[in-house]
């Protein structure tokens, strides 16, 4: 007989299977079975209720029928719920988006397969059920990818794209190897208990290692990004599940494991420099892309990133309420990208834009920090890290090139009320979802450890960084005429050059033998 998870856990990849093979074998436009799409979704989401209802009255548990595990935590059931209230909605949209198209079941049978093959990712008990969910995923998603093949800037991205995905399954699968020999288990649950207890050792530093790397691949990662840049050319519904699911199985890995990834230091120091500097690169250059999708793309990249760096700060907790409240932002961000772009070319603005001084930033920045000193004692700033605190003053200096419109010397009375309210809001909003979100995980993922001096480097580095960079952004308009701004606008727009280094580097390899 099934155990409660497993059936929960299983019923949903299992029909959303069952739809994607049969859909593939059926006509290609306007299948007959295009009506069943709203059931998956009521399916989809009945699963991720129930698995939610099995959290909370039962706790954690792992139910198995032969070589399937099903793990349900928070982090699983919380992505699983996710993913579910995502995919139902993209699938829903695709099926009136594509309708008509020559190839429609084919799509809508690819995409079920992507969505069944993340669900079993998420809440894969086992490490060889966990590879295999990973693997499908990837392999599923590039057929999406190629939905226009006869588009070559699809051809290229999808190309370079399933490159570095097989470079980051090499490195998933030396990462196994490492855990299976350090703990001799590959029950996830079990390596993750028994990393709590073990010293570092080489293959635990291995493991480690090799789950960063394949966790900066699959999450598009400086300088492994220009793929995720140039999949624009797949359907608006492949780019919503891509950029509000797929994308965060780099974000999953490191958080699954976490407790493993705390005994390798020096590999968390690699990513707190690899996802700042991705942060960083990517929020610039978002700022100059004329695209809406593009944009967005960058954004992912950039949001990416932060989730990186969070990981890499053992912020783990954090790290998965980002990836939650980024994918429903993006998600929404796509499916309504055309809406957008019809609101931008129809409505005329009201007016100039309020550019703010100097004195205007410089309010800007010390109103958030007085901001901070009130609202985080009052939420118990005084018991978080040092990690965690600097996340936050990372924050206010977000809410510090807010407020900066607001203070403009020209700025309307209504924008300033506007972005001191909202200025307020974020600032209570995020200290009141850190609180809980590190609350709800205690006991599921490990808590964060005092900082030695290599984390107090990194700490510090990080602050002074994305702080410079907000102020920089907050008083660009002042200095954006000059010539040289205006020429380092041509070199973000094109974002360095890295991505054509790295076609170069390939020796356009992307554009050969492309099916």
């Amino acid at each position: 007989m099934l155990t409660t998870p497993l059936a929960l856990g299983i019923i949903a990849p299992l029909a959303l299977s069952f739809f994607g093979l049969a859909s593939l074998a059926g006509p290609g436009r306007r299948p007959p079975l295009h009506r069943l799409v709203p059931l998956l979704g009521v399916v989809m989401m009945v699963a991720g209720a129930g698995l939610v209802a099995q959290l909370v009255i039962n706790g954690p548990d792992t139910g198995s029928l032969g070589p399937v595990a099903i793990r349900i935590d928070l982090v699983s059931v919380s992505l699983f719920a996710l993913v579910a209230f995502v995919a139902s909605i993209v699938l829903g949209y695709s099926r009136v988006y594509l309708d008509g198209e020559a190839r429609q079941g084919a799509f809508l049978g690819w995409m079920a397969l992507v969505v069944a093959s993340v669900l079993m990712l998420v809440t894969s008990g086992s490490l060889w059920q966990l590879g295999f969910s990973w693997l499908a995923t990837s392999l599923f998603l590039h057929r999406l990818l190629l939905f226009y093949p006869d588009r070559p800037a699809a051809r290229r991205a999808a190309r370079k794209k399933f490159l570095f995905a097989r470079l980051g399954d090499l490195l998933l699968l030396g990462a196994f190897i490492g855990l299976w020999t350090a703990f001799g288990t590959t029950e996830i649950a079990a390596i993750n208990a028994a990393a709590g207890d073990t010293e570092t050792s080489v293959w635990t530093i291995l493991a480690a290692a090799c789950l960063a790397g394949a966790a900066v691949l699959k999450s598009a990662q400086f300088p492994f990004h220009g793929w995720l840049t140039e999949v624009m050319e797949a359907p608006t519904p492949v780019s919503a599940l891509l950029h509000a699911g797929v994308i965060n199985a780099g974000g999953f890995l490191l958080i699954r494991f976490s407790d493993v990834m705390l005994l390798a230091p020096g590999v968390l120091a690699v990513l707190v420099m690899i996802g700042g500097f991705t942060a960083l690169f990517a929020g610039l250059v978002m700022l100059t892309q004329p695209s809406v999708k593009t944009s967005l793309a960058w954004s992912t990249i950039a949001q990416m990133g932060f989730m990186i760096l969070q990981c890499g700060l053992a912020l783990f907790s954090l790290a998965l309420l980002h990836i939650v409240a980024h994918s429903l932002y993006k998600a929404h961000a796509f499916l309504s990208s055309g809406g957008a772009v019809a609101h931008v070319t129809t409505i005329r603005r009201p007016g100039a834009i309020a550019v703010p001084s100097l004195r205007a930033v410089g309010m800007a920045f010390v109103a958030a920090l007085v901001l901070y000193s009130l609202i985080g004692p009052g939420l118990g700033l005084a018991d978080k890290s040092p990690q965690a605190i600097a996340l936050g003053a990372i924050l206010i200096f977000g809410v510090a090139y807010l407020l900066a419109q607001g203070f403009a010397d020209k700025a309307p009375r209504a924008l300033t009320a506007y972005t001191a309210a909202y200025s307020v809001a974020a600032t209570l909003s995020y200290f009141i979802l850190q609180t809980g979100a590190e609350k709800l995980s205690a006991g599921t993922l490990p808590a964060t450890p005092a900082p030695g001096a290599l984390e107090w480097t990194l700490i510090v580095l990080a602050v002074a960084s994305f702080g410079l960079t907000a102020f920089a952004q907050s008083t660009f308009p002042l200095w954006s005429g000059h010539p040289t701004a205006r020429g380092l606008r041509v070199h973000l727009t094109n974002g360095f050059y890295v991505n054509a280094l790295t076609d170069r580097w390939l020796g356009n390899w992307s554009l050969k033998h492309t099916r």
